[in-house]
């Protein structure tokens, strides 16, 4: 089961090496390679991933962390092949986690189906590539898997850790749309099962104590960091006050306890 981390990591979304570099050297713990204009999970091209990949690589020693990168492979129709095609090649381009999104409506065993298709796909280019998969806070109105029944999906296919994010970035969060019970019954089956689990979806700085009481492993951002929303620039002021805000917030919780 993944060890429980005095704070959660925060993963960074980039659209290339000039926004990689930047949450980088303000300490993003992940950097997540995705192209926003192709959705919630929309993937980028090879070459901008490997150009992210090889950041990573050159990497100094000293640092505030050691990143590892994400790839978005989109939220995903039920497309087995086409899919596990595109995860053989992110892996195959030396990333550390691939992120997969269960949007189309589909039973429980299509699900467990097609990500494993995923899975095998990326791990036979890769043993020690990471799946994640995704799950959306707006399940119910886009008949897709809900947060409840996404643990259990990946555990039978073998995936590393889920994620719930949002699909429609329509200026509402995931708390908008899921109270904090159904977060928390989420991120406990995700423990109960040993995996990785995260938290996205419209998040903003005045929603970290939230957060840091639910206790993901993993919580992803992307507009809350950019100047003009999640089509905008990286602003590192912002990436910092993000990484501020769940660092001192886990040690004033520390403090306290």
């Amino acid at each position: 089961m993944p060890a429980k981390r005095s704070s959660p990591l925060l993963l960074a979304s980039v659209t290339g090496p000039e926004e990689a570099t930047i949450a980088l050297r303000e300490g993003a713990a992940i950097l997540d390679a995705k192209d926003p204009r192709e959705g919630s999970l929309g993937a980028c091209a090879p070459s901008v991933l490997r150009a992210i990949v090889a950041l990573r690589d050159a990497r100094t020693p000293g640092g505030l962390v050691v990143p590892a990168v994400s790839a978005a492979l989109g939220d995903a129709p039920n497309l087995p092949g086409t899919f596990a095609l595109a995860a053989a090649a992110a892996a195959a381009c030396g990333v550390d986690y691939l992120k997969i999104g269960l949007r189309a409506p589909c039973d429980e065993d299509e699900a467990c189906a097609f990500l494993l298709a995923v899975v095998r796909a990326a791990r036979e280019v890769s043993p020690a590539v990471r799946v994640v998969v995704a799950a959306y806070a707006e399940a119910g109105s886009i008949g897709s898997v809900s947060a409840a029944r996404l643990p259990g999906i990946a555990a039978r296919a073998s995936a590393h850790g889920c994620l719930i994010d949002t699909a429609l970035k329509d200026g509402r969060s995931l708390f908008d749309h899921l109270d904090a019970g159904a977060i928390a019954r989420f991120l406990s089956g995700c423990r109960e099962r040993g995996l990785l689990c995260g938290l996205a979806g419209s998040l903003a700085l005045d929603h970290v104590p939230r957060l840091l009481e639910l206790g993901p492993d993993v919580i992803g951002v992307r507009g809350a960091i950019c100047a003009g929303g999640r089509s905008g620039r990286l602003d590192p002021l912002r990436i910092r006050a993000w990484r501020e805000a769940l660092q001192g917030g886990a040690s004033e919780a520390r403090r306290r306890a």
